[in-house]
């Protein structure tokens, strides 16, 4: 589309995941969005990765999950957990996309009760959308409040508050598909004015790769699919929880296949934990302190 840089891009390789998801008999989540809006574009990503993505049974060494099913269950781990956490905070909900892309959540999550939901994203992009889109309406309980913004400035964080963000009042954020794209100063940067935009209290959720996943041989035809296309991998932390501390948040790391982000998909061994320079990928919560 125009308009869309390479990182951008992969927001239609999402949307093209999960419009395929969803036409699955066994799905794990129903987008009925995200064939339109995945259009051709996403179509021919998909079909790229589908011949670089690492197969779905570990080596010896483990691996990260495929992208099929690593996808698959991300959506659904946080189709779950953005409605419980904003239904948490009652009517004051606020709830953060941050690098939203061609995510439909604002129209077709069960959200129990009201929430001011903000999409940050590139002006390309929301703009893209709100056109695919026209027609579909929010959930009735949405309020959406689009935000054009570029992510890599200091002066985001203003563009969030003009569109009525309050920082004093607590928050749901997810990261989701984004930091591995982001070099590990700029993600620590991000982070930071994340947690500064957050009230104590406040809820975040995102992904994360191990660093291992960056130099796994039996990663290097997905990477180099990435990096082919322009937007590399470029960051990953084999602790997540330590990272995202180092940040101010109090967060869990779930692998797939782990209980609470499996769904019956997941089937292969998970690696443990303290097996060292395993390719891995994290599912992580976890709250502002």
């Amino acid at each position: 589309m125009d308009g869309f840089d390479a990182v951008a891009r992969t927001a239609l390789l999402t949307t093209a995941l999960r419009a395929r998801e969803t036409a699955r008999p066994d799905r794990l989540y129903e987008d009925p969005h995200a064939a339109r809006l995945a259009g051709a574009m996403g179509v021919d990503l998909f079909d790229q990765l589908a011949d670089s993505g690492p197969p779905s049974s570990p080596g010896p060494d483990g691996q990260v999950p495929n992208t099929v099913d690593y996808n698959a269950i991300r959506t659904r781990f946080f189709d779950e957990w953005l409605p419980a956490r904003a239904g948490a905070l009652g009517d004051r909900a606020q709830v953060v996309m941050v690098a939203a892309g061609m995510d439909t959540r604002a129209h077709r999550l069960p959200w129990p009760g009201p929430v001011r939901l903000f999409e940050l994203d590139r002006a390309a992009v929301l703009e893209a959308k709100d056109a695919a889109l026209a027609d579909v309406p929010l959930h009735p309980h949405v309020t959406r409040h689009t935000v054009p913004a570029d992510l890599t400035r200091e002066d985001w964080p203003e563009d969030l508050r003009r569109a009525g963000y309050r920082p004093d009042v607590p928050s749901v954020w997810l990261l989701e598909g984004l930091l591995y794209y982001v070099p590990e100063e700029d993600s620590r940067a991000l982070l930071d004015r994340v947690a500064r935009m957050m009230a104590p209290g406040s809820e975040l959720g995102a992904d994360l790769v191990s660093a291992s996943a960056l130099t796994a041989p039996v990663m290097a035809p997905l990477l180099e699919r990435f990096q082919q296309w322009g937007c590399p991998w470029v960051f990953g932390h084999d602790e997540p929880e330590t990272f995202f501390a180092e940040h101010g948040l109090k967060v869990e790391a779930l692998q797939p296949g782990e209980e609470g982000a499996d769904y019956g998909r997941w089937a292969d061994p998970v690696p443990p934990r303290d097996l060292p320079g395993v390719p891995r990928a994290f599912y992580v919560h976890g709250r502002r302190v």
